[in-house]
């Protein structure tokens, strides 16, 4: 059964118009005539005017905060083909080119000013427009989503992607950890609050209403991050299961129809889902904040969980795989897995030919000839992967890189852990726990800072075979 939600995007600009309009009332007279919807070539020296006003800043912090809540709004009552070209205006008019910090840096050399005087006259012009944000309500909101657009429109031009990188600092800043508020979310919590958990998974999609209530029964954890002044979005949040062992296979792990357990009898919390829920806080990291606070408070809260862990999709292996079959053939495999899988072709093709053949067939894992042939060779390709690192010593997959950072170590490969869809177009079906030990965890990060993947005895078995 579908949910039947509405659209969150469309409220949150609802939401964002309105506080915009409110604070902005004391500027009206000042600005003029509204921009047109679509900022026709004759409206954007009108636009320029109105930055140029915010960026003098008279009359202190409250007309400033008036004035930046009025661009927001004028730029919120923008077609798209507007919007495009009002952030085309502010990353090409406003941002600060090679040219002219190189300028100010030798303005900044004559002079007899401080060293932060040169910080703030390298400020790009429109990271101190948007810095004025910060003060106006939804202004936070506001600024993230600006960046998602120009984060957008940077895949084609210079100026935005420049813009877009020059605000990333100012974000940072903006969401330290520190000022961040650990919530839990539960069944009780509200029900856009609940619309937003299944806008923003990312990982494993929520189907139906008995399939979120299952994510948030007495069993399961679902804890996020929120920023004081956006309390109504969450910044990135992480669904937890308690267990007892490690858990290896996602889909046993969320189905509805399983009976619900007593978290005090389970040992083990396993992290399966971490989803980002703002895309123009990209390139800031909570992730691993998030979970070292969520194994905190876990442990706090149950005592009887001893070990934490993820159950994570590896999102590059069939590439990897694929790969290494096409440009190795026959020399990717060993002389034992090749006769191995002589029983189940028949002679009929050989190799690395036989492997992907195998792996065309339909549900290939349920036949067992062909699922005990192909176990070994599959789970030797993905501990390789799993625990190879490129020239910069970061690990080859995306997910291990996130995980090994934080501390964790490769723990233990899942055969068809994820039979979904994508789980076979991503890994084959395998799936990976990383395990952290919170003891280990500053060591382990050390390690991997160092070049070196921190795994279990199995994996490193696995990969030397």
């Amino acid at each position: 059964m579908a949910l039947p939600f509405s659209n969150t995007v469309d409220r949150t600009l609802e939401r964002l118009r309105h506080a915009f309009v409110e604070t902005a009332r004391g500027a009206r007279e000042a600005v003029g005539a509204p921009l047109r919807p679509d900022l026709p070539d004759d409206d954007i020296p009108r636009l320029r005017s109105r930055i140029d006003t915010c960026l003098e800043g008279k009359g202190g912090v409250t007309a400033g905060r008036a004035r930046a809540a009025e661009l927001g709004e004028a730029y919120l009552s923008l077609s798209p083909v507007g919007k495009r070209k009002f952030l085309l205006t502010l990353a090409n008019d406003y941002g600060l080119p090679r040219e002219a910090a190189l300028a100010r840096v030798e303005r900044w050399r004559a002079s007899k000013e401080p060293a932060r005087s040169l910080i703030k006259a390298l400020e790009p012009p429109a990271v101190h427009l948007l810095r004025e944000f910060v003060g106006v309500p939804q202004g936070v909101k506001f600024v993230v989503d600006l960046r998602a657009e120009l984060m957008t429109l940077g895949k084609t031009d210079a100026a935005a992607r420049m813009l877009a990188e020059d605000l990333r600092p100012l974000l940072s800043a903006w969401f330290d950890v520190g000022f961040l508020d650990l919530v839990r979310i539960d069944w009780r919590s509200s029900a856009a609050l609940l619309e937003k958990l299944v806008t923003y998974e990312a990982v494993h999609t929520i189907r139906s209403w008995r399939d979120l209530k299952n994510r948030l029964d007495s069993d399961r954890r679902c804890f996020a991050f929120f920023h004081p002044r956006m309390p109504d979005e969450p910044l990135i949040f992480v669904e937890v299961a308690l267990v007892n062992g490690m858990a290896g296979n996602v889909q046993r792990l969320l189905d509805a129809k399983a009976e619900t357990s007593d978290p005090e009898n389970a040992n083990t919390a396993i992290f399966y889902s971490i989803s980002n829920c703002q895309q123009g806080l990209a390139g800031i990291s909570f992730g691993n904040f998030l979970i070292k606070r969520v194994a905190e408070e876990l442990a706090r809260e149950l005592p009887n969980i001893k070990d934490f862990a993820t159950l994570s999709p590896i999102p590059g292996l069939r590439h990897y795989i694929d790969g290494r079959l096409k440009n190795e053939g026959d020399e990717a495999l060993t002389q034992s897995e090749i006769a191995s899988l002589v029983p189940v072709t028949n002679n009929k093709t050989t190799g690395a030919a036989a492997v992907r053949e195998l792996l065309d067939k339909p549900v290939w894992w349920e036949v067992p000839a062909i699922d005990k042939a192909l176990r070994p060779i599959l789970v030797r390709f993905a501990a390789r992967y799993l625990t190879s690192t490129d020239e910069r010593g970061r690990a080859l997959d995306r997910v291990a890189h996130f995980h090994l950072g934080n501390g964790a170590i490769i723990e233990r490969i899942n055969w068809i852990g994820d039979t979904s869809a994508n789980g076979l177009k991503q890994s084959y079906g395998m799936m990976v726990n990383y395990r952290y030990k919170l003891s280990d965890v500053d060591a382990n990060h050390a390690a991997y800072a160092n070049g070196r993947v921190v795994s279990s005895r199995e994996v490193r078995a696995a990969a030397r075979v």
